[in-house]
């Protein structure tokens, strides 16, 4: 029976509104901490576009853009990039579909 389908669907639309939490409160962060000498905020921003980047194609493109625009700045989008999997792996844990027979 499929009595395990509405648990997965639920499971499915959590950890995608977790990940989207996530992203807009690094964003948020990251916004802040341009005005607040304490944060780091173009990390926080950086961490909460590649959160945002597993969800929305923007993102996405909008990181691929610095990047080219910016190459200078390489590093941290990596250390960012590194930063929101890590982050990502806890929230979200990679799930094995593939089944043995």
């Amino acid at each position: 029976m499929a009595s395990g389908i509405p648990g997965k669907i639920v499971k499915k639309r959590l950890s995608r509104w977790l990940v989207l939490l996530a992203g807009w409160s690094f964003v948020a962060l990251g916004v802040a901490g341009l005005f607040l000498p304490f944060l780091q905020g173009v990390l926080f921003l950086l961490i909460g576009l590649s959160i945002l980047s597993t969800e929305y194609v923007w993102a996405h493109k909008l990181l691929q853009k610095l990047r080219n625009r910016f190459p200078s700045l390489t590093r941290w989008f990596d250390k960012a990039k590194l930063q929101a999997s890590t982050w990502l792996k806890r929230v979200c844990p990679p799930k094995s579909d593939s089944v043995e027979h």
